[in-house]
């Protein structure tokens, strides 16, 4: 007998289902009603895809730590985690949250790696009245044309991830841009800003090519990069496609020829992955590393008991955001969204994350970022010692200004 090929629309739905399934399977029946009694967190991530071993369950014990840092109660409300794996797919996100705030009483949504799943998620955040605290989502649209009032963009974005980079390696010589470029909203955000600190620092962008996310092999968009007269390759990709491209642009030699690759968005777990010998020396910015100072070090010895992995930037981020929002909350002596938003923007971050943070207008967490550069093998002494600082960007040097990014909700 013939087998009946199954509908996209049938498909779609079907994982739909396993995903809700999947958000709420652990719950028990009296936990799962939205009790007056609970502080309900959401966590939505990937769990399964690209992202998953730098966000995924990684960002579930992050929050974790937030709530041991803060005690198991706020405003005598038992606080209670829930978390789902989106699937990098923005319908089966939205529907997920959608879900939780309806019928499952969550108070805020937190991570969201997948530019294009947070900007999904935002949207339902904002038409509940919900926060949502992004960490693994890049796209600086989030705080830009798309923001939110009820959102906060916690741990870097696209301007702040290349901006550093970019003008760094101009400076020094390297003007002729070639981008490899993720082709989905984090990808084209990440182009989008590099090319115009590359631009403003004297450089030009001599080409691009785009591929598919999530993409196995980088042949056909290595030669041409290699073809171009460009000195830097830039990879504006992250997750499974950055260590794809740059293991491959090792293959061809790319990485031992006259040209520069610039990564301009790094996780941990991947270049522990690929090793450093495929990376040594490249510069990069981020946002967090958990042997930078006492602090980060001490919160990094804690995560790594529970998860066995030092912590990523965005794994962090989880911890960080989701502290300060549990402080805004007893300060103001509510769960209402307005007036915990107002708490957490007059509040300074201080915390093993950030000093001296600011939450923004436009939902802009402005913190310190850190030029860093890959460590040689022979300066590691661990899988985990990759990086070495090469100097620290002021936080409003490294973001975008605010009269620039065109958040509807900020007042000219």
């Amino acid at each position: 007998m013939a087998r009946t090929r199954r509908a996209p629309v049938a498909r779609c739905a079907v994982a739909m289902l396993r995903a809700l399934c999947a958000a709420t399977a652990f719950l028990a029946p009296a936990a799962a009603r939205a009790d007056g009694d609970v502080l309900r967190i959401g966590i939505i991530t990937d769990m399964s895809g690209q992202y998953s071993e730098g966000n995924g369950e990684g960002s579930v014990a992050a929050a974790r730590l937030a709530v041991e840092d803060f005690g198991p109660t706020v405003l005598g409300k038992r606080i209670e985690i829930i978390s789902a794996d989106h699937q990098n797919k923005p319908d089966i996100a939205s529907t997920i949250v959608r879900n939780w705030i309806d019928t499952k009483g969550v108070d805020v949504v937190a991570e969201g790696v997948n530019s294009a799943v947070a900007l999904a998620v935002q949207a339902v955040t904002r038409e509940r009245g919900k926060i949502f605290l992004i960490s693994g989502a890049g796209s600086s649209d989030l705080t830009g044309k798309s923001c939110s009032p009820t959102s906060v963009q916690w741990t870097y974005d696209t301007y702040a991830s290349s901006n550093a980079t970019a003008k760094t390696l101009v400076g020094r010589g390297e003007k002729s841009w070639y981008f490899l470029t993720a082709d989905y909203a984090f990808g084209h955000a990440l182009e989008r800003d590099a090319a115009r600190a590359v631009e403003a620092a004297g450089g030009q962008v001599l080409g691009k090519v785009r591929h598919p996310f999530n993409n196995p092999d980088f042949s056909s968009f290595l030669l041409q990069a290699q073809s171009s007269p460009a000195k830097v390759i830039a990879l504006a990709n992250a997750g499974s496609d950055f260590a794809n491209a740059v293991k491959q642009a090792h293959e061809f030699g790319l990485t031992q020829s006259n040209k520069t690759i610039a990564a301009l968005q790094v996780t941990l777990t991947d270049v522990a992955s690929l090793g450093l010998e495929v990376v040594q020396g490249a510069l990069f910015t981020d946002s967090f590393y958990w042997d930078r100072t006492p602090e980060t070090r001490a919160y990094a010895k804690r995560f790594f008991a529970l998860r066995k992995a030092m912590p990523t930037a965005y794994q962090a981020g989880v911890t960080s955001a989701l502290t300060h929002y549990l402080k805004a909350v007893q300060a103001a002596g509510t769960t209402d969204a307005a007036a915990v938003m107002a708490k957490m923007r007059e509040t300074p971050v201080n915390d093993f994350f950030a000093q001296g943070g600011k939450v923004r207008a436009d939902g802009r967490m402005v913190h310190d970022m850190y030029l860093m550069r890959f460590k040689k093998p022979s300066q590691s002494t661990g899988k985990w010692d990759l990086y070495e600082l090469v100097t620290t960007v002021p936080g409003d040097e490294a973001f975008r200004p605010l009269s620039e990014g065109g958040c509807p909700y900020v007042k000219n």
